[in-house]
């Protein structure tokens, strides 16, 4: 169960240098700063950024003078590839509901490359999204990281599994009227017990039989959900828990204190009611969507505001669409609304870029301009938190993958452009 994580972007190098913007390269040091500069990608990597950057002959020139040039956005909870849009039934890959508790699942294996959203992401410039199972099991299985261009999801796999899923609330108690799942707030706490439980037992007798020298029998499918639930009690991996209301939020943070695990909150729509309690414990947040009515009771204190809020108070804090529940193209639009609401501007950028990418541990890969990441680079007609700039160029593992130029175009695996 190695984590998928190739050390190259899948496909044939890529080279290109992108010259004469101005760099937003958000790395941990960034203080809001922005100057002249290239960004060169070699071999599919940021080979080296800043002013006075040679460019070797025979590489591309993506020319951005009078341009922002930021890294790729990521979005850290996304059904992108496993809940396609307008599709009703035959798009609807996101629940097994016949597992209430299904950590042996696997988000990537139901990827569809060919799901719209993923080049609306494109136009939008974001180049990297988490693709999580949907919300109506207490676990719903593992999740990924995933370019948002590519043909195969071996293509696109940045890595996997980075968290394993798991929601708390409204959803998984209406499913588990049908499913045989618990049906209320405390089956479904007394399910996650069971669950690490298991996974506790199931440990200890692997441990046992090789100490003593004895043959392990292949696991039953109960035996493989709590094998991964055991590289998350070993921190292997994130605990990535939906949660929208405040009750449910603190029941998120006392399972992970018996049991010990890293957790990420996803959702924290009531973040800001339990906000003493998430900088006690300075949890990461996923944030959204924002974009949505009040479309059910664990949404009736949804809050533009309660990013701001929370960032304010120190948390890392990321923006999603959790599309499609809002569509993947407005998470820019989100941030800027966000920042209408009282995100500081800056902090707006890195719930973009940095803070989802080391939220989900990628960010030795992306997230920021810096020497050594892959070679996401987007550059922008105007500021991305004004609504009306757009991603004129997005550069993916070195790739030029889309272009605007009076409409939307993107690279087609046969190296020619063609018409989003």
């Amino acid at each position: 169960m190695s984590p998928y994580d190739p050390a190259r972007p899948a496909g044939p190098a890529r080279d290109v240098a992108v010259v004469g913007g101005t760099l937003v390269e958000l790395t941990p040091d960034w203080r809001g700063q922005r100057r002249p500069g290239t960004v060169l990608v070699r071999d599919g990597r940021i080979a080296a950024v800043g002013p006075g950057v040679p460019v070797p002959a025979g590489v591309p020139v993506l020319d951005a003078t009078g341009r922002l040039v930021l890294p790729g956005f990521v979005d850290a909870h996304t059904h992108l590839g496993v809940h396609a849009e307008g599709e009703g039934w035959h798009g609807a890959d996101v629940n097994e509901k016949g597992e209430p508790r299904g950590a042996r699942l696997r988000s990537w294996d139901g990827v569809d490359p060919a799901d719209r959203g993923f080049l609306d992401a494109l136009s939008a410039g974001v180049t990297t999204v988490a693709v999580l199972p949907g919300s109506a099991n207490v676990v719903g299985g593992q999740t990924a990281a995933l370019r948002t261009w590519g043909t195969t999801v071996e293509q696109m796999l940045l890595r996997a599994p980075i968290g394993v899923k798991s929601a708390l609330g409204e959803n998984p108690r209406k499913n588990g009227q049908s499913s045989g799942g618990p049906t209320t707030r405390m089956g479904i706490a007394a399910s996650l017990r069971d669950s690490f439980a298991a996974a506790q037992r199931f440990t200890a007798r692997r441990e046992r039989a090789r100490a003593g020298g004895e043959p392990l029998d292949p696991p039953t499918d109960r035996e493989r959900d709590a094998e991964v639930l055991a590289r998350v009690l070993a921190g292997e991996i994130v605990w990535q828990q939906h949660a929208h209301r405040a009750d449910d939020i603190a029941t998120a943070v006392r399972l992970a204190d018996e049991f010990g695990y890293r957790l990420v909150l996803n959702h924290v729509t009531e973040g800001h009611r339990v906000l003493d309690l998430l900088v006690e414990r300075g949890l990461p947040a996923v944030v959204g969507p924002l974009l949505t009515s009040r479309s059910k009771p664990e949404l009736r204190h949804r809050s533009m505001a309660v990013p701001g809020l929370l960032a304010a108070a120190g948390l890392r804090v990321a923006l999603t669409t959790d599309h499609p529940v809002v569509p993947i193209q407005l998470l820019p639009v989100s941030a800027a609304l966000a920042v209408k609401e009282g995100l500081d501007p800056d902090e707006a950028l890195r719930a973009l870029t940095l803070n989802p990418a080391v939220i989900l541990g990628i960010d030795d890969r992306v997230g920021s301009l810096a020497p050594g990441l892959d070679g996401d680079v987007v550059v922008w007609s105007g500021d991305p938190l004004e609504v009306a700039s757009r991603a004129l160029h997005v550069v993916s593992g070195g790739r030029a993958v889309y272009r605007w130029d009076g409409a939307g175009e993107v690279l087609a695996p046969d190296g020619t452009w063609r018409a989003l």
